[in-house]
């Protein structure tokens, strides 16, 4: 009987991968639980098992007492596995929570188990389950059962006895994670990603810089002839991705931010006390610059941390007349044009996509990016500590990371 009890624990604790000392206390725990309950004995006695030979002893105060399992009789054993099955459940879950919180953040591969109306089960393993919520889904995307599905762990919390882990598809942090896993020099610390901001499955802006200055932070993120973006733009199912050089400069990073729209330093006039940013673009480079329903100037504006108006110099020129009255609505963060400019916006920008750069998404490689000095992520300093038409070099046509 004792090798038999010792070779139960050693399979428990193969399988389910839980401590054997952790076993050896939840059947000693529900041993003595189950002869206090059958056996009519006194409380002040423990059961405790001997973990190399699996004899049973009880103990009560300084005595001990060697105990036969046959004494419980068939319902006491009965309870005993109950409670035994029960605790073995609790540390299992214990370690699946232990286990997946270390890993929040993560990107975990899996497949598509089923489906729960709009919500998606992934197997994890072979005993653990995780959920895609449908606001963590992206839409457009369709998986069926069987399929492979790479996702970012989101949360992971216990409910009731059971843990629950909760995936992600259209969290920003999954791309961040997908350019860690792409580009070593990210991993390696010469490159750091500043911000990101996303509108799951139409289009990214990841702000980037670089420690060395002899690497190019936005072509080794492309990768050779655009290998490493489309890599993620895959994963992403076509997702558009804008690499932006990060610069501590408000002006500076504002002007990249909005880009594929061409915008002159000295047309960007930040105000610190509201913490908006007014930009003067040319009437061909407003589309461009507001973006298809205001996408660009939205994601810009989130990723400087400012909101920002985009205004043409007619618009300035006719608020000058007006006295401010009267005077056409400029595209901020959250807002846009009228729908009939929406439209010929969005016409414009399809048709001028050829020109955007080449690093936003259609994987060749950058030309003409701007450098931009690095700095911590904070929000931006006030104008007035900020060097109006900070230089913008260009880096070499068919930048490639360094090797």
């Amino acid at each position: 009987m004792a090798n038999e009890l010792l070779r139960l624990i050693d399979a428990i604790h193969r399988e389910k991968g839980i401590d054997r000392d952790l076993l050896f206390d939840a059947l000693e725990s529900a041993m003595t639980t189950a002869a206090r309950k059958h056996l009519h004995l006194e409380d002040d006695f423990d059961i405790k098992i001997d973990r190399k030979t699996g004899e049973m002893e009880l103990k009560r105060g300084d005595e001990e007492y060697e105990v036969a399992p046959e004494i419980m009789g068939r319902i006491a054993a009965q309870t005993a596995k109950q409670i035994f099955h029960q605790k073995v459940r609790e540390a299992e879950q214990d370690n699946v929570l232990h286990q997946y919180s270390q890993q929040r953040g993560e990107i975990v591969m899996g497949r598509v188990s089923k489906f729960e109306g709009d919500t998606i089960v992934v197997d994890l393993n072979n005993r653990v389950e995780g959920i895609i919520p449908r606001d963590q889904r992206i839409r457009g995307e369709n998986y069926k059962p069987g399929d492979a599905i790479r996702c970012l762990i989101y949360d992971v919390k216990k409910v009731g006895q059971r843990v629950r882990i909760i995936l992600s598809r259209s969290n920003p942090d999954l791309v961040a994670r997908l350019f860690e896993i792409e580009v070593p020099e990210i991993d390696e610390g010469i490159i750091h990603i500043r911000s990101v901001v996303r509108e799951p499955g139409y289009r990214t802006k990841i702000a980037v810089s670089s420690t060395d200055a002899k690497i190019d932070c936005v072509g080794a993120c492309v990768g050779i002839r655009g290998s490493r973006i489309k890599s993620i733009i895959d994963e992403l199912n076509g997702e558009r991705i804008d690499i932006i050089r990060w610069s501590d400069s408000l002006e500076m990073l504002v002007k990249n931010a909005l880009k594929p729209a061409e915008i002159d330093l000295d047309d960007i006039y930040p105000d610190p006390d509201t913490r908006r940013v007014t930009v003067i673009v040319d009437e061909d480079q407003q589309s461009l610059a507001i973006g298809r329903r205001g996408q660009n100037v939205r994601l810009a504006s989130a990723l400087c941390r400012w909101e920002i108006d985009i205004k043409t110099r007619a618009e300035i020129e006719a608020e000058i007349a007006g006295g401010g009255e009267g005077a056409a609505p400029a595209a901020t963060e959250g807002a846009s044009p009228e729908e009939d400019s929406l439209e010929d916006a969005s016409l414009q920008e399809d048709n001028e996509a050829e020109a955007e750069p080449a690093y936003a998404g259609s994987g060749a490689e950058p030309e003409n990016a701007e450098h931009g000095d690095g700095g911590a992520h904070s929000s931006a300093p006030p104008s007035s500590m900020l060097p109006h038409g900070e230089g913008e070099g260009a880096t070499a046509p068919g930048a490639e990371p360094a090797s």
